[in-house]
Formats: C-alpha cells, structure tokens, sequence
C-alpha cells in the first residue's frame, strides 16, 4: 500500500532510539500516524515539528498497519511561531484540536480553516468560529440557523445549553439566566469586541467540554485559556 499527499504536522513522538511517530492532517486522507525512520536525526527534527507543512509519501504491507512516512518540507512555520507567542499558542491549540478528530476520516473544511488561521493575520473571531465547526465535526454541532422555541430565523441572542439550539431574544427573554449567549460575531455579523468574544469562546467551550474533554476524560489544551486572555486584550 502507498499514497503520496500534502499534510499539517500535528504531533511528533519518540520510538525507539532513533526513529519518531509522526502525526499529520492529510488533504482527502484526514488524521494520519506513520513511522518516520531516523526521524530524531539533525536532518530530520527541523522538518518534523508541529506546525509545518509536508509532502508525505506513505508506505504499509497492509492498509490497517502503522505504516512509515517518508517525509518532505513544503512550509516551515515552526521558526516564525517561536518568535511569536500568539502564534505558538495558537498553533498548539489548533493541533490539539486536530488531535481530537478520528483517524483516517478526511476533514478537510477543517484543515483549510487551520491552514487559513495559521498564514494569516490572527483573527480571533476566526478562531472561535474553527472551535464551533471543529464541534461539527466530531458530530457535535449546535444549531444556530432558527430559534428553537419560535422557529424564527433572525434575532437570535441565546443558546440552550441542554439541547445546543439558538433561541430568539424574545423567546429567550424569561429564561436569559439559564441560557448562553450567542454573539453575533460566530456569524460574521459583528465586531469582535472583547465581551463578545469572551462569550463566543465560553459558548464553544461550554459543548466541547460537555461532549469531548469532558467525555473523553480528557483536560482542555493548556494553552486555550491564555490565547484567549491576549486575543480578547488586543481585540
């Protein structure tokens, strides 16, 4: 078995003496692991850092085996995300979202959104907004398009946090204490300012810990928290 593709580096762990398990998002292919043989060589530990882009040649006797990566650098972006830490965290917060998809499930509205988040200017509302698809994704996503109590499709200010649907401002109006908020930026339709984005990312936090970290047993990605603080300072 072979195929050749273009992936995102998203985790690098050490095997044997030598050699690295390599973690990559692949273009039609989506979360794949290879072994890269001498991948802890000088050569190889520059290319094979989290955050760069590779062409990857994969090899296996059998579909279902681990299979080995030769691996190829298209983009480095690992020496301008040390240099900035914004950057950094966002990057890891972005691959330990990735992390999160099942293996070998091509998502790539969702690699493209990484991508986008990682060559461009940081958008914070662009952030919140990959988290929201991401909760898509996994088969998680909430249902922002008409109120859940009106069936309206316009003013729509609240979510509810047992069934993950928006509500109207008026529908929502004797329930606001128990319900989340729902920003209008995650539709592009507003400024980010800093208490809207706090409450983009609360929301999205909220039905990621409910149905994954929570779920999984798993805790948040360390560095969530303190790129949210400097996105939302700045914003």
């Amino acid at each position: 078995m072979e195929w050749t593709g273009e992936g995102l580096l998203i985790g690098v762990r050490r095997h044997g003496e030598t050699s690295v398990i390599a973690e990559a998002m692949v273009v039609g292919r989506g979360r794949w692991l290879g072994l890269v043989r001498g991948g802890r060589s000088r050569k190889l530990t520059a290319t094979l850092q989290p955050g760069n882009s590779v062409q990857l040649v994969w090899r296996a006797r059998l579909e279902d085996h681990l299979g080995a990566f030769a691996v190829e650098l298209l983009q480095a972006r690992a020496s301008a995300l040390f240099a900035d830490r914004n950057r950094l965290y966002l990057s890891q917060l972005l691959c330990d979202h990735l992390h999160l998809l099942p293996e070998r499930d091509p998502h790539d509205r969702l690699l493209a959104h990484a991508l986008r988040l990682l060559d461009g200017e940081i958008d914070a509302a662009d952030v919140a907004r990959f988290e929201l698809m991401l909760l898509d994704e996994l088969g998680f996503g909430l249902d922002l398009t008409h109120c859940a109590a009106t069936g309206r499709t316009s003013n729509l200010t609240h979510v509810s946090p047992k069934s993950g649907r928006a509500v109207s401002q008026e529908a929502a109006e004797p329930y606001k204490d128990k319900l989340l908020p729902l920003p209008e930026l995650l539709f592009g339709t507003a400024p980010a300012d800093d208490e809207a984005l706090r409450q983009a990312f609360a929301l999205t936090g909220f039905f990621l810990d409910r149905h994954v970290w929570g779920a999984r047993n798993i805790d948040p990605p360390p560095t969530r928290d303190a790129l949210v603080d400097q996105l939302v300072q700045s914003a």
